[in-house]
């Protein structure tokens, strides 16, 4: 198998299996808890078994950096909407966690979940949250990133609320998704800019640094202007600085969802992306010291309230603010 299929199989398999189970329960199919749980396993083996075959044949190859292209999802005038997946030494890592903790989690909730009314609800969310989390890790340019990112965010909220018979789940679930929405927009801001100052959303034409032959590397004022706009919204996903409110909330999930959305992957989204930008951090002395002083801001108070929580998801949830808080302060730091 290519590393081409391997890759669209490791990215779409998850968002098939949502379409699917999506037309049969729209046909009237209620959900076996037995069908649901073997599907969850197979897919997820099957994605374990595939990340690491690509990752050998990468590495066969000096692990160089893959763009997979899967052409236009749509083109108006001189511009089109690429959907291209890129895997290197920074997206493969986080697309491999990504599948081995979902598949983990997928196992444990089969009986954690047993004859609870939202069964089903909760694999479908949990398929469509692996899809949006590996398309976010493998977009190759803004545009598609954002996909992913909305995604993540939806699956989450609707997570949160979860035990929507409870008014405290739906109402911090709607707290959550404000507070996402807020982020969001200077997530959109961004990615306008950038295509109206620098003409690109890709990685490969905004950071040629690690893919040879381009030249065009953005620079100057609007450059600073984006890398702090995407700064503000990796806050918001991740739960720092002024968004740091909502993690906490988040917790009124079920315990599944909360370990591996708030507690693993989701939350470090925001560190992905600035992982992702670091060229940009790295030329902005402003963007490099507002994110250190939202970074240790951050983790200082979080930890200060760790320490006197009364319950042990609220607790944990201000120790993965503290622990997001050390990495945008070391992201900061270069």
């Amino acid at each position: 198998m290519s590393i081409e299929t391997l890759t669209a199989m490791m990215v779409l398999l998850p968002g098939c299996v949502f379409l699917v189970l999506s037309a049969a329960w729209l046909l009237g199919w209620n959900g076996n808890e037995k069908v649901l749980g073997r599907v969850t396993m197979i897919t997820y083996s099957l994605l374990t078994a595939g990340v690491f075959v690509l990752a050998w044949k990468l590495s066969m190859q000096g692990f160089p950096t893959l763009a997979v292209s899967f052409g236009h999802w749509f083109e108006v005038g001189h511009y089109g909407f690429p959907v291209t997946m890129m895997i290197d030494r920074l997206s493969l890592p986080m697309a491999g966690l990504t599948i081995v903790l979902v598949g983990i989690v997928g196992s444990f909730s089969v009986r954690y979940l047993h004859r609870d009314p939202g069964y089903f609800r909760f694999f479908l969310l949990l398929h469509l949250y692996g899809f949006g989390s590996l398309l976010l890790f493998t977009a190759a340019s803004l545009d598609l990133l954002v996909a992913g990112w909305e995604l993540v965010g939806i699956t989450s909220v609707l997570l949160i609320g979860f035990f929507q018979m409870r008014k405290e789940p739906v109402s911090n679930a709607l707290r959550v998704f404000g507070t996402y929405r807020v982020a969001d927009v200077f997530m959109l801001t961004a990615v306008f800019l950038a295509h109206h100052w620098f003409g690109t959303g890709l990685w490969a034409e905004l950071f040629p640094g690690n893919w040879p032959n381009h030249g065009h590397k953005i620079h100057g004022p609007g450059a600073s202007v984006v890398c702090l706009l995407l700064i503000l919204a990796a806050c918001g996903k991740s739960s720092q600085g002024p968004f740091s409110g909502w993690l906490p909330r988040a917790m009124e999930g079920p315990t599944p969802s909360s370990a591996v959305f708030y507690g693993a992957i989701s939350v470090h989204a925001g560190a992905y992306l600035l992982l992702r930008i670091q060229p940009l951090i790295a030329e902005s002395w402003l963007a490099s010291g507002f994110l250190v002083f939202v970074g240790v801001t951050t983790a200082f108070l979080a930890t200060l309230i760790h320490r006197t929580c009364a319950d042990a998801k609220t607790s944990l949830a201000y120790a993965s603010m503290t622990q997001l808080g050390i990495i945008f302060t070391e992201v900061g730091f270069g």
